[in-house]
């Protein structure tokens, strides 16, 4: 008897192609909304909120929840074991693949999120890890989330928040950037590298698309550095008086 149990009927039409991400939202047979990623051998499903495979590992709602709990427990000399670091791993893997999923989808709000839950995780390893090599092996890819953090912030700025709060996402992001090549004592490589100068590309499209020039923020920053205090006193007012116009966004959810 043929086997139902094949996956055929659900990427029938969906094909892989190499060097894309490609993900969908689908509804399951219970109503749950469900990501969807195409593989080159079929696909990953993932959950759309807390651990992207669905488990409450040791009852909380994350792998980074349950260590941050036995921290509490045991104290800050607490040290990740052998297992632990393989957990880790797969938690950051997870969520390094919804992360994708949700920039694929325009989603940047929820990109955000899951950057930030990896970011944190990267902090908590490198302050508990036992291990220096295993430690390195994670802050590699540091900048390249770090990079998604700030290139869906901005993002997810101009959709709601209009061109100016964009810019201003990148140039914190810039900043956050710039700490960390001084931790690492590479300041000298800052200009020089890759994803600096795409988010840089990013910023300088995103005013030439809008027309705008430089924002409030970056005026004042500059007469600061200057030390023109007499136009950042007035840049203040403006931004202050800016901010008393404009009416207050409601929260989302």
């Amino acid at each position: 008897m043929p086997s139902s149990q094949d996956i055929d009927s659900v990427i029938e039409g969906w094909d892989y192609v190499p060097g894309e991400v490609n993900a969908r939202r689908v509804t399951a047979s219970n109503g749950r909304e469900l990501l969807q990623m195409r593989v080159d051998m079929g696909l990953l499903q993932m959950e759309i909120a807390l651990r992207p495979d669905g488990t409450r590992p040791h009852g909380a709602e994350t792998y980074f929840d349950y260590l941050v709990g036995e921290v509490v427990r045991e104290g800050e000399e607490f040290e990740l074991s052998s297992e632990q670091c393989t957990e880790s791993d797969r938690e950051f893997v997870q969520y390094y693949h919804r992360r994708l999923c949700w920039l694929s989808l325009r989603e940047y709000g929820s990109a955000v999120k899951d950057a930030e839950h990896s970011l944190a995780f990267m902090d908590f390893v490198r302050e508990h890890s036992p291990d220096e090599e295993w430690i390195l092996s994670h802050e590699q890819y540091r900048p390249f989330v770090l990079f998604h953090r700030i290139q869906a912030g901005a993002l997810a700025a101009l959709d709601d928040d209009g061109p100016e709060l964009a810019i201003a996402e990148i140039n914190r992001g810039l900043d956050s950037f710039h700490d960390l090549f001084l931790q690492y004592d590479a300041e000298d490589q800052f200009d020089t590298d890759e994803l600096v100068i795409r988010l840089r590309d990013m910023r300088e499209s995103v005013r030439k698309r809008y027309e705008l020039g430089n924002t409030l923020d970056e005026q004042l920053a500059e007469a600061v550095k200057s030390e023109n205090y007499e136009l950042a006193a007035q840049l203040r007012d403006q931004m202050h008086q800016k901010q008393v116009i404009e009416p207050t966004r409601p929260l989302r959810d």
